[in-house]
This record gives C-alpha cells, sequence and structure tokens, in this order.
C-alpha cells in the first residue's frame, strides 16, 4: 500500500529518497497504472515532477534530453524524432510519457530505446556515472537524469516500426539507424533493432554487410537476412516469433528505402 507521496526538488534529494526504498514516478504512465491494478513492492511514491530534470539543450551537435522531458516537448525540441514519437501511445500519453520513465517500460518492445541505442546514447546518473544506454542498470539510490546523443545529420538517420495498427500500438519489428556515406557507399553504420529480443539489441551482423556498399534493394535485403542472426525473437499477443523472424529483412529494407523516397521527392 502507498503510504506516502514525495515530490523532491533536486536530483539529490530524489536519489536520496529512493535510497530509502521509494518508487520513483517520472511521467506516471506505467507507474500509476501498476498501483491502480495491484501491490507495488514500495510503500512511499518518489515524484521526479519537481526535480528540475526536465529540457532539451542542444550544445555543438549534442542533445541533452532531461529525464523527465515529455515525448511532445522532446518532438518539439528535435524534429527528426517526431516519426519515432508519433508511434509511442496516444497523444496524451506522450504529454505525460517522460524519455527516462520510457527506458524502465516493462515489455521488451524498445519502441524509443531502439532509436537511443542507433544514436549511440549515454545515460546520466545521479553521482555523475555515466554509462551506454544498452548497458544501463541502476544501482543502489540511482535515478537517472538524461541521455545524451549527437543529433544526426540530414540524411543520415533511419527509422521503421511495424505495427498492426498505423498508430498507437506495440511493435512487431522496430528498426533504427544511423548510416553515414561517401559519396553513394556506406562509410559507418550503426544499426538497431527492438521487438526481436528481450531487449533492445544492435546488429553487427547487417551493419557490416551495409559497409562499403551502396543502400540499394540488393544490400538492403542482404543486409535484413544477416540480422537474422543477432535476434531472439519471442511470441506475444502481436506476433509470433516465427513471424517476428519471417519479416524482419522486409521492415529492415523498408526503414531505408521509405526515407530515401521522401528525399527524393524532397
Amino acid at each position: 500500500m502507498i503510504t506516502a507521496l514525495r515530490m523532491p526538488e533536486s536530483p539529490e534529494a530524489a536519489a536520496e529518497a529512493v535510497a530509502g526504498g521509494g518508487r520513483v514516478m517520472a511521467g506516471g504512465t506505467v507507474v500509476m497504472a501498476q498501483v491502480n491494478t495491484g501491490p507495488i513492492d514500495a510503500g512511499e511514491l518518489i515524484s521526479l515532477s519537481r526535480a528540475g530534470l526536465s529540457g532539451v539543450t542542444v550544445t555543438g551537435g549534442v542533445a541533452r534530453v532531461g529525464a523527465t522531458t515529455t515525448f511532445a516537448d522532446l518532438a518539439r525540441h528535435l524534429p527528426f524524432l517526431k516519426p519515432a514519437i508519433r508511434t509511442l501511445a496516444s497523444p496524451s500519453i506522450r504529454n505525460l510519457a517522460t524519455v527516462g520513465g520510457n527506458l524502465f517500460v516493462p515489455q521488451p518492445h524498445g519502441d524509443f530505446a531502439v532509436c537511443l541505442e542507433a544514436l549511440d546514447a549515454t545515460v546520466e546518473l545521479t553521482g555523475g556515472r555515466e554509462t551506454p544506454v544498452g548497458q544501463l542498470e541502476l544501482g543502489a539510490g540511482e535515478i537517472v537524469t538524461a541521455v545524451r546523443f549527437r543529433v544526426p545529420e540530414d540524411g543520415t538517420w533511419f527509422f521503421h516500426k511495424a505495427m498492426r495498427r498505423r498508430l498507437n500500438s506495440a511493435a512487431i519489428v522496430t528498426v533504427a539507424a544511423t548510416v553515414r556515406r561517401t559519396g553513394n557507399d556506406v562509410s559507418a553504420a550503426r544499426v538497431a533493432l527492438g521487438a526481436v529480443a528481450p531487449r533492445v539489441i544492435r546488429s553487427p551482423a547487417a551493419e557490416n554487410v551495409l559497409l562499403g556498399r551502396p543502400l540499394d534493394r540488393e544490400v538492403l535485403d542482404a543486409a535484413g537476412e544477416a540480422a537474422r542472426a543477432d535476434i531472439a525473437p519471442f511470441d506475444d499477443a502481436y506476433a509470433s516469433a516465427w513471424y517476428r523472424r519471417r519479416v524482419l529483412p522486409v521492415h529492415f529494407r523498408r526503414t531505408f528505402e521509405a526515407v530515401q523516397s521522401e528525399t527524393e521527392e524532397s
């Protein structure tokens, strides 16, 4: 049973409250649902709404996003992320859900974490510790204060999420990538996949196929096939493991073709 709600006014005070056994709450879209449907393993809620952890700054091409920044605010500050953010839940949820809180959503789909992995994002924690997003594990009393990543140059960012519905649905397959080219050939690639393993993963196999080659259909098909070596798909209410493995190459190719078509049209 929840017996108290604390609203610390600094990250340090929030970390101290968490060390005392409280449960962190940012936007509340996950925690309050858990509170309303059954007991949780804490007697106190620690709200971060007054801890001064929201806001987006871009300095020298590097974005720093405060942990309690909502997805609605993030989309306004970093337009390249709008297509990805638009696939997350509904507008009312995006007005509440936070970037930091989304890292702890108890499901493996990785709708936004897959973007952060593709951007090679790092996570800042209280106490001054920083860790790659893919290696995030909280120590006792730690809370996430911000995420940082370099804003990709025009034409280097790619994202695609396959869903049962066009919007407001969990992922069947999610692909995010930052790819730089010299001339027509890929000179650097970082590919992340969501909903095809228990957590967001990077795909070195797909990256290796892309390097030194153009982003044409033959190469994209080969990279999508290669990505199957890195995944560990699962069954859920949206798709089977078999189906996820089957359609991964198709959605991998669509990730790049859709963006390239938009670029050519503009």
